[in-house]
Parts: C-alpha cells; structure tokens; sequence
C-alpha cells in the first residue's frame, strides 16, 4: 500500500479498488498472439479533450436518490458495464449501499442528501439501465453470494458471448474477483480467485458461478492474480487483463497479466490460456515491463489500443492518464497527456477509471470514474452523510493522432 495514502479500515465502502489503484504505474510492454503487429492503420494516439458528462453523472444521482424504494442502489464503486442484446445495459458494483435516501439537511445540518448509519450495506449489485439511458432497477443484491464466510465477490468486467461456441443462445458472462478478510496490509481483502458468472437473458438470472483460477494456495498473497479489470474481444476471442496485489506488500507496483479464452468459453476453466512470456500456456506470467494498478481499462480506437489508469505517484489520487499500443500485449508507449476530473469535495480521491465503449461513439469515449474519501476515521459516516460521494461520476474523452 502507497505510504502517502493512509487507507481508512475496511469500512464495507469499497476502498480496496482505490489502494491499490492510486499510485499503480503503468509501463506495458506485451505481445498479441506471437508478437506481432496487429492488422489495421496503428499510430501514436493522446488524449486531445475531455469534459465532465453530467447527463449520466446526474441520471445515477437521480436514481440513487429516489426514495420510493428501499432495496435499491444507492451508492457504489467498481463500475463496469455491458450492453445487453435488447438494448438494456446492465451496471455492476462492488461494495454498495442500499437503503432510503432522505433529503437535506443532513443530521448535522449539512445541505446533503443522506442515509441512515444503519442502512445496508452489500458486496456487489446490478442496476438495469433502459435503452433510452434511464435506470430503472436494481436486482436482488447482492447479486453474486459470497463463496463462504469471510470471503465476497467484486464483479468487474463483463460480456454476452454464445453459450457455447457457435450456438445462437446469448448469455451474459460476469468476472468476479473472490476475495478474503485479512489484516493489514491486507485491509481491503485477500486475493484469492478468479471466477465467471453465467447470467441468463433476458432475465438476468444467475445460472451458476465457476472458478477459473484458484489462487488460494498460493502463499504469497502480493502474487495471487485476479483478472477481469478490463477485456477486449478480438478475433473469436476475448482477452482478458488482470494484475498481481504488488502495491500491497513491500513491492512498489503490481505486475499486469494476460489471459485469452476461445469466444463462447468464458465460464469454461479449461478453456483459459495465459501469457507466458512467449506463447500462450496454463502458467500466467507477467506482461514484460507492466506496472500497473489492480484496475485499469483498455480500448480499441481505429487500429491502435488505448489504456487508461491513474497517474504514477501523487498525481494518482486525482488524475488520469493513458498509454497507447499497437498490440494488446505491447509494446504499451506513454504516458500521455493525462487529465484531471472534477472531485466533489477536499480529501477525497479519484479511481477505477472504466471506459463504456457500448455508450461511446462518434470519435467520443464515455470515462467513469469512482470517487471515495481518502482517510480512515469515520468514512462510512462521511459516505452516509453526503450520498453523492459514493457515486460514478463521468467524462467524455476525446482520442486523437498524437503530432
């Protein structure tokens, strides 16, 4: 864990996505399938704009205060999305909170909208938005169970792909990373697996969950690899990042990772390959040259691949930068010009930058990011007594040809 970011205890609020976000370097070097360049017109690609999208940064305050139901979402970090094949697009959270939303003031006379101290507080949850853009429910949460006492699970990337390679039956395939109580520095939870969810359509049900890599035995918890922060789909298949919990041991920096799994064979173990250096085998090995943080998002834009993570050192805490590859393993070139999102008040940072390709567009991509407090003491008070804190915020990035 970063020395300058002093996590709060592990107050239910998520946090573990910011501490090992917050001071992640990235430095990717990779390779696609044998190292060599990907087809397709690839040059140098920067951020040239970005502006703060407050259409979906004010649709989720909406909807996180609407207080005409008391088992909904409320607030939450962790924020991933995919489009569904009717149209729908279905938002998933790690920590979340549930509960009524009452208006200001708040009980110290604050002009906040706030919850109560004891409303609930849930490992994950789902949030069905229609195609129009408008949410308009939240499924039993928590969706996903935890695996066994002491332990949850954090959905975070997700796909519809065929049940099986080559059927016309779609379903929707969720990465779960399984985590464990520990103690510091392992505040935020002790990696220990991989897992695929199936979700039924259309109605979303959770058909069954599957563990694609076990990494429990292994003793060194600050090498245990979770994937799924981020995957693309190329080819027939889906590649799939994840990374190392370097930053929470004496390492300075987590190491990135790669696996691909055959379109269609997502929730299937078997099915999963891992980078090895070389070539593609059952041992994962890390990207040459990556240092990364646990979260960080990947794009395609035209014939080049464009990453997204917080910035090294304190610039981490507020700013967000990009690097740019011809390959989805490499070599990664950057930083590039990075930005610096609004946050909504002192002492509180940003993290998890996701992009959303299915709400991007017309040369545009649709950032979100995570914002949470940055102390220890009383964060869950914090959190409850302003709701608006705990919430995505947006931006709209424009990436262009670097000159």
């Amino acid at each position: 864990m970063p020395d300058d970011v002093r996590a709060r205890q592990r107050t239910g609020t998520g946090l573990g996505l910011l501490l090992a976000l917050a001071l992640g370097a990235v430095l990717l070097t990779a390779l696609p399938e044998h190292g060599r360049r990907e087809g397709g017109a690839c040059t140098p690609h920067t951020v040239s704009s970005w502006s703060a999208d407050d259409r979906l940064t004010r649709e989720f305050a909406r909807y996180g205060d609407d207080a005409t139901r008391t088992d909904d979402w409320t607030g939450g970090d962790g924020t991933h999305s995919v489009r569904l094949p009717d149209g729908r697009v279905l938002w998933l959270f790690s920590d979340t909170y549930l509960g009524q939303v009452h208006r200001p003031p708040n009980p110290v006379g604050e002009s906040y909208a706030w919850r109560d101290t004891t409303a609930p507080l849930v490992r994950n949850s789902a949030v069905v938005m229609d195609g129009r853009g408008r949410l308009e429910s939240t499924l039993p949460a928590p969706l996903f169970p935890d695996p066994a006492q002491n332990q949850w699970r954090w959905p975070v990337a997700a796909r519809v792909e065929p049940r099986s390679p080559g059927s016309s039956e779609k379903v929707v395939r969720v990465l779960l990373w399984v985590r464990a109580a520990g103690q510091s520095p392992w505040i935020y939870g002790v990696p220990t697996a991989t897992e695929v969810a199936t979700l039924s359509l259309p109605d979303l049900r959770v058909e069954s969950v599957v563990k694609v890599l076990d990494q429990s035995l292994m003793p060194d918890p600050s090498r245990r690899i979770l994937f799924g922060t981020t995957l693309v789909e190329k080819g027939g298949w889906t590649y799939v990042f994840g990374g190392d919990d370097g930053q929470a041991a004496s390492r300075p920096a987590s190491s990135a990772y790669l696996a691909r799994v055959p379109e269609g064979r997502l929730g299937d173990a078997a099915a999963w390959r891992y980078w090895d250096g070389s070539g593609w085998g059952l041992r994962p090995r890390p990207v040459s040259g990556a240092k990364v943080g646990s979260a960080f998002s990947v794009v395609r834009v035209g014939g080049t691949y464009v990453l997204f993570t917080m910035a090294a050192g304190t610039a981490g805490l507020t700013t967000v930068t990009s690097y740019w590859a011809c390959s989805l393993v490499g070599p990664w070139h950057g930083p590039t010009r990075s930005f610096s999102p609004s946050l909504p008040t002192a002492g509180v940072a940003a993290y998890n930058p996701q992009v959303h390709p299915e709400l991007s567009g017309e040369g545009r991509l649709v950032l979100s990011y995570d914002v949470n407090w940055l102390e220890t003491g009383g964060a869950s008070a914090s959190i409850n007594a302003n709701v608006s804190l705990y919430r995505p915020r947006f931006v709209t990035v424009r990436v262009t040809r670097s000159r």
